[in-house]
């Protein structure tokens, strides 16, 4: 930028933020002359230039109260909410209309306009771009609404509960043998956990299996791969003609399981990535590529019915099992290393990946930081997702047909072998 720019936007930076004001103004607008196009000249009560003005009025009050006095601002807000109520209350006496959407679209504009002049011009612009975007999709937002069914509203305000409400009051200090129990730490876990879960659950739910097994396996994988298993073995033995596809969906599943490890080490301990990242990649794509190859071998004619998702999404009681089972896998990890050295951490880690990989690939990456060597800590999560997968093979073999059983073991098993030896080669 020129020295000649520079002056320029000194000197005119009121009138540029004005302008800001107006043009924020005209884009809410905009969308809501858009909304009312229809209506005759006159019925509308606010449209793109009622909003243009409005957002710059605010930018006005605000330069005013900024040079004159603190009180024009507020006066000139109290005076806009006098017309608007005026003006709807008019409206409404020969259209039966008591939505106040647009009163408060108004009446952000206005404010827009203050904040543009007087404190961001881009938090201004993103505020106004989101509010037009909002009052644009009605329609969809109230199919959302609509669609929602109260166990999932129950969910989505327990997930809230446990992040924003609860996650704050803890301490966040080493407390418990060796400094590996951190209470804030834990349960910023168990809320990484939960999340997951909740998209895993809404990715199906809003997919359906129109989007075909792919999707279905692929989202299902972040929710419960083994539920996943589970089902899918069952369908296998009530329509056998599509056991391959079925055990495709299944190795997609578990292969969908690797990715999630990544995220969690990242989030917990950027540093353990480098020796994680090809044990995981390996076992990923020995599970993967063989599922993609089943899959166009026999995806002709496909129909299969996606999980049930009759189970609540977020189980608050489920989130403090977990949080407790993570515990318990720290002061045991940490007991078990005192011990036993690293073979204490194996067995652990092996033990624990018969039920769940989430809970000890977290302690595990914890661990990492404060009280084992990345390649124990490695070792232990391949080892656990290795365990962990050769149990989801026992329920397919058991379960299932004994065509979907072989088809799933094998690169399980091949997967397993791989991921053990690339984490001795490497680490």
């Amino acid at each position: 930028m020129d020295e000649l720019t520079q002056t320029f936007l000194a000197t005119n930076q009121t009138a540029i933020n004005l302008a800001v004001a107006l043009l924020l103004g005209a884009l809410i607008g905009l969308e809501r002359g858009w909304e009312a196009r229809e209506k005759k000249a006159g019925e509308r009560i606010a449209g793109i230039r009622t909003h243009a003005l409005t957002g710059l009025l605010g930018g006005i009050g605000a330069l005013l109260s900024q040079t004159l006095s603190p009180w024009i601002f507020p006066i000139m807000f109290l005076g806009l909410i006098g017309i608007c109520l005026v003006a709807y209350r008019t409206r409404t006496a020969d259209v039966r209309d008591y939505s106040i959407t647009g009163i408060i679209g108004l009446l952000l504009t206005f404010c827009y306009g203050a904040v543009a002049v007087a404190v961001d011009l881009a938090l201004a612009t993103a505020a106004a771009v989101v509010t037009a975007i909002i009052l644009d999709n009605k329609r969809e937002i109230h199919g959302l609404v609509n669609q929602l069914q109260s166990h999932e509203l129950d969910a989505a305000l327990k997930l809230l509960l446990i992040s924003v409400v609860m996650l704050p009051l803890l301490p966040n200090e080493p407390m418990g043998p060796g400094g590996a129990l951190n209470p804030y730490e834990i349960w910023w876990m168990v809320v990484l956990i939960a999340s997951v879960s909740f998209v895993g659950y809404f990715a199906i739910r809003l997919g359906g299996t129109e989007k075909g097994l792919l999707f279905t396996s692929l989202f299902a994988g972040l929710s419960s791969s083994t539920a996943l298993t589970l089902h899918f073995s069952r369908q296998s033995r009530e329509a056998r003609d599509i056991s391959p596809v079925l055990a495709a969906g299944i190795l997609l599943a578990c292969g969908t399981m690797f990715p999630r490890i990544l995220v969690y080490c990242a989030l917990i301990n950027r540093d353990l990535l480098p020796a994680l990242l090809w044990p995981v990649v390996v076992m990923a794509m020995m599970l993967v590529v063989p599922a993609l190859v089943i899959w166009r071998m026999h995806r002709e004619g496909l129909t299969v019915a996606q999980p049930s998702l009759t189970k609540n999404p977020l189980d608050l009681k489920s989130a403090l099992v977990f949080g407790v089972l993570l515990t318990v896998i720290l002061a045991l990890g940490e007991w078990l290393r005192a011990w036993l050295g690293d073979a204490g951490i194996y067995v652990l880690a092996a033990t624990s990946g018969v039920a769940d990989v989430d809970a000890i690939t977290l302690s595990l990456t914890r661990m990492s930081q404060i009280s084992i060597d990345a390649q124990t800590a490695v070792i232990g999560i391949v080892l656990a997702a290795s365990v962990n997968n050769i149990v989801k093979s026992g329920i397919a073999l058991s379960i299932g047909t004994r065509a979907l059983g072989l088809r799933v073991i094998v690169p399980m098993l091949l997967s397993l072998v791989a991921g053990l030896a690339t984490a001795w080669a490497l680490v």
